[in-house]
């Protein structure tokens, strides 16, 4: 298409849109479906392949589905021990298991909060549902969690037995883990010792102490300081426990990067033997996406909020490192910007497009986020590809 000058695209671009969800407003791909509509009036004949992507948080399934994995559906255990259809997503004998899917603050009634009693029974059960489905290789997602309960309600469902001083189960939730006296894990699930277990996160953080899953996302999931400090000792007093069960090894797992993700599944999931890898490199590496990169002229990234966190681990910062590393140019679409240009050239980002920038009422981004995306796209269309 030519612009108002008379000059047409000076290359022959193929884009791809690689961008993870607005968190409240656009899924992962209807981010991309946006995208591609403002581009396309820019570019009518554009050749545009959406990857929706995700760094194992919400939405890590629906990305996988995107990429051509087959969604699978089961009943499980709620947060709140309520039954939920939860959902994973299988490809030949590689599964993609979301945690938050059955045990993530979504699921909480709107307004209600359970630091003390949110379990991760239900993420024990989708693991177990990967497993009857003749899985090898499970990709476990975890973040977005309603629990700090440190993965024992997943392993619980897993087959392992955590007891208080009487031998009778203690109670769901991280609170319940202060009541813990015997555990007793001889009765995993055989299979899991012969399955590839990735345990994707986007943080790193330990499982107790001021970097623990208790200090730093306890506030996020309704905990008030004393129970930020009921959970971590919590904790620390089922880790104790569990090293009468399984050694050493115990302790070693709880300082380990990743132990903290998600309430401290992450420690349930290393004490199954997991690798610990970063959320999106994973997750990259499942969708495909070195293919299409090198079928990318243009790569389009984002999510809903490009700021600090973003640069530590989340999706867009993911996508843009591999990016630069195949020398491929990536813009940025988001909500909203808090990074500065020099930042957003660090990572590789040459410029990031915001909502704001066409509509400034944040609320009207939020609640017309799919129509202003694709405004933002159509000026990408012109900065770029014209």
């Amino acid at each position: 298409m030519a612009d108002a000058a008379g000059r047409g695209p000076s290359t022959a671009h193929r884009v791809l849109v690689a961008a993870d969800k607005f968190k409240g407003s656009l899924t992962a791909v209807q981010v991309a479906q946006r995208v591609t509509a403002g581009l396309r009036r820019v570019v009518p004949d554009l050749e545009v392949e959406a990857l929706p992507v995700a760094d194992g948080g919400d939405g890590t399934v629906d990305a996988a589905v995107a990429a051509g994995f087959e969604r699978r559906e089961v009943r499980v255990a709620g947060p709140l021990g309520h039954e939920v259809t939860a959902a994973f997503a299988l490809r030949g004998d590689t599964a993609v298991v979301e945690m938050a899917e059955a045990s993530g603050l979504q699921r909480l009634p709107a307004g209600v909060f359970a630091p003390l009693t949110a379990s991760t029974y239900g993420s024990g059960e989708l693991l177990r549902a990967a497993l009857d489905a003749g899985a090898r290789t499970i990709v476990f997602g975890v973040g977005g969690s309603a629990t700090t309960d440190g993965g024992a309600g997943m392993l619980s469902a897993l087959g392992a037995r955590f007891l208080d001083a009487d031998g009778e189960p203690i109670t769901p939730g991280g609170g319940g883990l202060a009541e813990l006296a015997h555990a007793d894990l001889s009765g995993l699930d055989p299979r899991l010792a012969s399955v590839d277990l990735v345990l994707a996160s986007d943080v790193d953080n330990p499982l107790t102490g001021p970097k623990g899953a208790s200090a730093v996302y306890g506030p996020q999931k309704g905990a008030s300081p004393d129970d930020v400090e009921t959970l971590d000792a919590s904790l620390a007093h089922y880790v104790k426990v569990l090293e009468e069960a399984i050694g050493s090894g115990a302790a070693e797992y709880a300082a380990s990067p990743g132990a903290g993700a998600a309430g401290g599944i992450g420690y349930g999931a290393l004490i199954l033997g997991a690798r610990f890898r970063a959320g999106i490199e994973v997750m990259l590496e499942v969708l495909g996406f070195a293919p299409a990169l090198e079928r990318a002229t243009l790569v389009i990234t984002g999510e809903g909020s490009l700021d600090e966190q973003t640069l530590h681990g989340k999706a867009p910062a993911g996508v843009a490192a591999a990016a630069r590393a195949a020398g491929k140019e990536v813009v940025a679409v988001c909500g909203r910007l808090a990074l500065a240009p020099e930042a957003l050239g660090r990572a590789g980002i040459r410029r990031a497009y915001a909502l704001t920038e066409v509509e400034p009422d944040v609320a009207k981004c939020i609640a017309d986020a799919g129509p202003i995306l694709e405004r933002v796209a159509e000026r990408i269309g012109r900065d770029v590809l014209l």
